[in-house]
């Protein structure tokens, strides 16, 4: 017979802010962002131009020259850029939208929100015609639009769950034959475009996108952590909740709408990237042994 126990957690104090830390977490956290950093430094320096990185590193700091500069800020660090930010931005969505639904399978990946963004894109890339920045707004506006319609028909006398999850996969079903549809109706080098972003990369990404993905998380972010707090406890019921003096309904909607605004950034950015929402909250709480991934 196995027991769960909460993870040691260590109160720290510094003024009138009071913080509980968890060791553990902030170890791993520690560990996984020094991993991240080493994994970014290697992309900086390899490519078909090859660049040593005691000169990656000159060129951070702003002694490189002009060659390298070119190679380093303009090629590679907005991909390496996009590439974390949308990590982080993914990897809280999917923990949020799981914590809220308490369903492992109830990230933007499967409730339909990165299909709805991957609709709004190819529309302004078959129809409209548009390229660059309009896609990336399109695929926020069809994020925001799916969130608003999956909303509307799952509340019944409130959102349950279930209800969510179900309405979720079924518009992602119908998104994703709508945007077939719209591929296969193409033209040949419009519709292998729209595929190449359908799949997601970060390839050719500018600081454009940077700036996309930077602003959801620099805005979405700080609030997903303060509210984060409140997951504990709407994951055990309303009531509970209510009875720990957890605001639900102010709460649920916030970390909802901040999970969507993430979702729509990452998604601008860098596509429909599948599985690092679904994927990175679970991981975060094995490797942390919390009982949530510690938002």
């Amino acid at each position: 017979m196995t027991t769960l126990t909460r993870p040691r957690r260590v109160p720290v104090r510094a003024g009138r802010v009071s913080l509980r830390l968890h060791p553990r977490s902030f170890v791993v956290g520690a560990v996984l962002l020094l991993v991240a950093l080493g994994m970014a430094l290697v992309n900086l320096s390899s490519g078909d131009l090859p660049v040593a990185v005691p000169d990656v590193l000159r060129s951070l700091a702003g002694h490189g020259d002009a060659g390298t500069d070119f190679i380093v800020y303009e090629l590679r660090l907005p991909r390496v850029l996009v590439t974390l930010l949308v990590g982080a931005a993914l990897g809280a969505s999917g923990t949020i939208f799981q914590s809220l639904t308490r369903n492992p399978l109830g990230s933007p990946d499967f409730v339909g929100l990165t299909f709805g963004a991957a609709t709004g894109a190819l529309v302004v890339m078959l129809v409209i015609g548009g390229g660059g920045v309009q896609v990336a707004v399109g695929a926020i506006v069809g994020c925001l639009l799916t969130a608003v319609g999956i909303y509307l028909l799952a509340f019944r006398r409130g959102i349950q769950p279930f209800r969510l999850v179900l309405m979720g996969v079924g518009v992602s079903a119908l998104l994703e034959a709508a945007n077939s549809y719209l591929i296969y109706k193409a033209r040949l080098d419009e519709a292998l475009a729209a595929q190449v972003w359908m799949i997601g990369s970060v390839n050719g990404r500018t600081w454009t996108h940077v700036t996309i993905v930077a602003g959801a998380v620099a805005v979405f972010l700080p609030v997903t952590l303060y509210y984060g707090r409140h997951l504990s406890m709407l994951a055990l019921g309303d009531e509970i909740a209510v009875l720990h003096g957890v605001p639900v309904e102010r709460s649920r909607g916030v970390l909802a709408l901040s999970a969507v605004g993430l979702s729509a950034g990452a998604t601008a950015a860098a596509g429909p990237i599948a599985f690092v929402a679904l994927a990175a909250g679970p991981l975060a709480a094995r490797l942390t042994r919390s009982p949530n991934a510690g938002i």
